[in-house]
């Protein structure tokens, strides 16, 4: 992803030209094809092992976001630092506190029933782009800390319980989910999750069941296994789009002062009309309210 930061005050910013209703770019497949994704109405689950990639994946999304007029969004990181350069631009910036998880959780529900009941009676089944709602796109870093690891058993339970519903609701009402773990195992990703999104990438993996766990049972003895990628060759992954078969692609890569100088524009682009200031604090909004 490439951005063009304006020089003069006459310059138009690009950002707010795009939006989550259209296809990200994430990187290009095995014959050098750029590939895109509709991440508005599928969600993404994204996993495999430390330094594998997933983390460029899915800053390349959240930039794409923090780019995108009319967009809102929720991060999770309970590490602080793979998605701590967009803080402040999210609405929430959950770090390792499962209470606060839960909350931002519930509160998100909320929004997705409202946003259904206006659905309802609207007759639609579906938010499309030109409704007026703003998306708001939640992003999880490393899953499996707050479904194993901090809180309480029944805390973590809770935590699942909430995300599987938001997945499940999000993608007809304009409020996707891209989450990422390192520890692809039934217990951090049951099939009844795993199921509900529409996108899969298996990054490295180190056996045949985790890749299989990733992008669903059987694809591994087909020969689609995150086994086979090797460990020198990040952000290689198998991409399973809805209704697919799994295919090789590179997911293009932002280093560090690429991501601060995106979230730097983004906040740029996303400054109250009339003010001068360069990198102003976004305030939290309203959750209850569907607009």
């Amino acid at each position: 992803m490439t951005t063009t930061i304006p020089t003069t005050a006459e310059a138009v910013p690009v950002g707010p030209g795009l939006s989550m209703f259209n296809p990200i770019f994430i990187g290009i497949d095995e014959f050098g094809q750029p590939v895109y994704l509709d991440v508005i109405y599928r969600n993404l689950l994204t996993a495999g092992e430390p330094g594998g990639g997933k983390s460029g994946l899915i800053n390349n999304i959240c930039g794409h976001a923090a780019l995108c007029d009319n967009t809102r969004l929720v991060l999770f990181d309970a590490k602080l630092v793979e998605l701590g350069p967009w803080r402040d631009l999210a609405d929430a910036f959950i770090g390792p506190d499962i209470d606060q998880g839960i909350d931002v959780l519930r509160r998100l529900l909320v929004v997705a029933t409202n946003r259904y009941a206006w659905l309802l009676a609207n007759r639609r089944r579906k938010l499309a782009d030109g409704d007026g709602m703003s998306v708001i796109v939640t992003i999880i870093d490393e899953l499996a800390m707050f479904s194993t690891v901090l809180g309480t058993k029944q805390q973590q339970e809770e935590f699942s319980t909430l995300l599987r519903g938001l997945v499940s609701l999000g993608r007809a009402c304009g409020m996707p989910v891209v989450a990422a773990t390192q520890r692809p195992s039934w217990d951090i990703i049951p099939a009844s999750l795993r199921d509900l999104f529409g996108y899969r990438a298996a990054f490295r993996c180190t056996s045949l069941n985790s890749s299989n766990i990733i992008l669903g049972q059987g694809w591994a003895e087909q020969g689609y296994t995150a086994s086979d990628i090797s460990p020198t060759n990040q952000g290689a992954a198998y991409l399973l789009a809805e209704g697919g078969v799994p295919r090789r692609i590179k997911a293009a890569y932002l280093t560090d002062t690429d991501i601060y100088n995106i979230a730097d524009y983004a906040a740029w682009t996303r400054r109250p009309a009339g003010t001068s200031a360069s990198v102003p604090a976004v305030n939290p909004t309203e959750w209850e309210m569907a607009a």
